[in-house]
């Protein structure tokens, strides 16, 4: 019986230690779950700095919760003033700037944010002083607490150009970064051209068909300017090489001829009133040629105005005058249809006044007593043209500084100072680096009157500027007409230079994991040889890929968006890129429909990169014309015939 009992207290100790561990077990186990949810140990660290290394002390580094930018994603964005949705991060910074997480950085650089929750967060950067930008070079991509902490966080912060820097040219720029040579070759680089020769800061290599049109001038071609139809925005005429059938339709001929001095001129001669004296006029530069079309620029005065486009891919059987390889191009400045007289065109309509804000580097614009408009542009040794008079050449295309700034302070500046002193778009927000570019590709007016982007002194937004500050200062109209310039589902545009106005609207631009800016798909700088300054190939879907890695089997793709395996090759871009549409869409010489129309592909390319469908609002039940046609024309039509669609 003892033995009996002895062995009962032994079981009894035994299982009495046995319950002792499982609840210590317990309590472990407990304590390490309980551990995890902690945000106590969560700590980021990290530098900020230049591209000099100069610290950028005392700034605020805030963590804006990509969940509230996903959010914010998901609301229509306002293009107007102080919208509270159109940019992003600063937007949502500026509403929960005081409940977002930050720290702030030393002497050296240096921050430390301590408890911070468990999530994904974009990290951007809100400099104290006037030499560096808001942003960072990791502001665009959210991460998440595990990948940021137990590091230290490297942010490169973009550089201010002092207020007093000036414009110093391109050449002086490609003196010391010759890497960037290629931005000779690029369309930026080529939009304004002496007519037939290169600037030495031009390459038209790349472009093997850019002047054939101004050969075709020069070697002597007439026009008939017919059927004007004052309905019509810029291209009122009818154009054709031959005469047309019923002579009374003609108002006035333009015959271009290359003159005794080497020269493109072309004569005017009215067919309306034969006592009314002809004029001549010189074709000083081409305007165009490297992408779809090419425009020719005549002096009269002081100043440059437009006359014919030239399509170096149209055929003059195409019904559309558009896709003609001629089309009119303001003829209606040198004609009154009024009085039957040639005139001269309007000096408030020169292209200094019009157009040359977003094609000159250091803009400027003077008035004079006459009326006229002269414009200016940075001296540059290499430029195209001396538009002043003063002997040097002017800069008459898009350089380095229209995206980098002012660059005087930035050459002489000491080499700790050179990256605070110049812009570096890679080191801005994505609303700061694309309004770069989309100060001229969307349709804003400007406090001109017309479409350009200018403040009241008649300058052009120097980079870094917020999305916000260039609407209130720099435009009058924020963007597009909503009548003229849009299909009627509201999205999709239908004029040229809207790109930045379609992306803003897409999820590329606003969403809770990557912000892309233009720059991740295009190069400025022309290091590749591709269509549109792209980085990679689009028309094999690798530029799409290179981010969208789990959409490279295409077949697999499509087959689980449309429910059955696609057998033919197709690219991203043949559905999610799609050219919007003229009078609608189609290919070659067009789609006839039963409605009488021809349908065509416009060359405006959606930057919405979404898939339009049939159902989309303003399509269905609206007569073709007026809303953005079914895209299955477009998208699918090149291949499948889509009549019934």
């Amino acid at each position: 019986m003892a033995e009996r009992r002895d062995r009962m207290k032994m079981n009894r100790r035994i299982l009495v230690s046995l319950l002792i561990c499982f609840c210590a077990l317990g309590i472990v186990v407990y304590g390490t779950q309980a551990e995890g949810k902690k945000t106590g140990d969560n700590t980021i660290k990290g530098l900020v700095q230049d591209a000099s290394g100069q610290a950028a002390e005392n700034a605020a580094v805030y963590l804006i919760p990509s969940s509230d930018v996903e959010a914010m994603a998901k609301t229509p964005i306002e293009i107007k003033r102080d919208s509270k949705n159109d940019e992003p991060l600063e937007d949502n910074l500026a509403a929960n700037k005081d409940r977002y997480q930050k720290g702030t950085t030393d002497k050296k650089g240096k921050f430390k944010i301590a408890g911070v929750a468990d999530g994904k967060y974009f990290i951007y950067v809100v400099p104290s002083d006037k030499e560096h930008l808001p942003g960072g070079d990791k502001a665009n991509k959210a991460m998440s607490t595990a990948e940021l902490k137990g590091k230290t966080l490297k942010i490169l912060v973009s550089g201010n150009v002092p207020a007093d820097a000036a414009y110093v040219g391109t050449s002086k720029c490609l003196m010391c970064h010759k890497a960037y040579e290629n931005i000779k070759k690029t369309a930026h680089k080529l939009g304004i051209r002496v007519a037939g020769k290169d600037s030495k800061l031009q390459d038209v290599s790349r472009f093997p068909e850019f002047d054939s049109g101004l050969k075709k001038l020069m070697a002597g071609t007439k026009f008939y300017f017919y059927n004007f139809d004052k309905s019509r925005g810029f291209d009122k005429y009818m154009i054709s090489e031959k005469a047309p059938s019923d002579p009374a339709s003609v108002s006035f001929t333009a015959s271009f001829f290359k003159d005794s001095d080497g020269k493109l001129k072309f004569k005017t001669e009215n067919m309306r009133d034969s006592s009314d004296p002809a004029r001549t006029y010189t074709v000083e530069m081409t305007y165009g040629g490297a992408l779809y079309k090419q425009r020719y620029l005549y002096k009269v005065g002081k100043n440059l105005f437009p006359f014919v486009q030239h399509n170096p891919k149209g055929d003059e059987s195409y019904n559309d005058r558009g896709r003609k390889p001629w089309r009119d191009y303001h003829a209606d400045w040198l004609f009154n249809e009024g009085t039957n007289k040639l005139i001269d065109p309007p000096i408030a309509k020169s292209f200094e006044k019009e157009c040359a804000s977003c094609h000159y580097t250091g803009y400027t614009l003077t008035k004079t007593p006459e009326g006229e408009y002269i414009a200016g542009a940075v001296n540059d040794p290499n430029g195209e043209f001396d538009i002043d008079g003063d002997g040097t050449p002017n800069e008459l295309n898009i350089g380095c500084e229209n995206c980098h700034g002012p660059g005087s302070a930035h050459v002489t500046a000491s080499k700790a100072k050179k990256a605070s002193t110049i812009v570096s778009p890679g080191k801005l927000s994505t609303e700061r680096s694309s309004v770069i570019c989309g100060q001229c590709h969307s349709r804003p007016q400007g406090n001109l009157k017309n479409d350009q982007p200018v403040n009241k002194d008649n300058k052009m937004m120097i980079p870094g500027t917020s999305r916000n500050d260039y609407l209130t200062n720099y435009t009058t109209r924020e963007d597009a007409d909503a009548k003229k310039d849009y299909w009627a589902d509201g999205m999709h545009s239908k004029s040229h230079h809207q790109q930045y106005t379609d992306f803003i609207k897409s999820k590329k631009y606003k969403n809770g994991n990557q912000l892309l800016s233009c720059a991740n798909c295009h190069d400025p700088h022309g290091k590749n040889a591709l269509s549109h300054q792209a980085k990679a190939e689009v028309k094999n879907s690798d530029l799409c890929i290179s981010c969208h890695k789990d959409k490279s089997d295409m077949k697999a793709h499509t087959a689980a968006k449309v429910g059955m395996p696609h057998e033919m090759k197709i690219n991203c871009i043949d559905c999610h890129n799609t050219k919007t549409m003229q009078t609608g869409a189609g290919f070659s010489k067009g789609l006839a429909r039963k409605d009488g129309k021809n349908y065509w592909m416009n060359d405006v390319t959606s930057h919405l990169f979404d898939v339009p469908r049939k159902d989309n609002v303003g399509v269905k039940g609206v007569e073709p014309g007026k809303a953005m046609p079914i895209p299955y024309t477009n998208a699918c039509g090149k291949c499948h015939n889509v009549e019934g669609l």
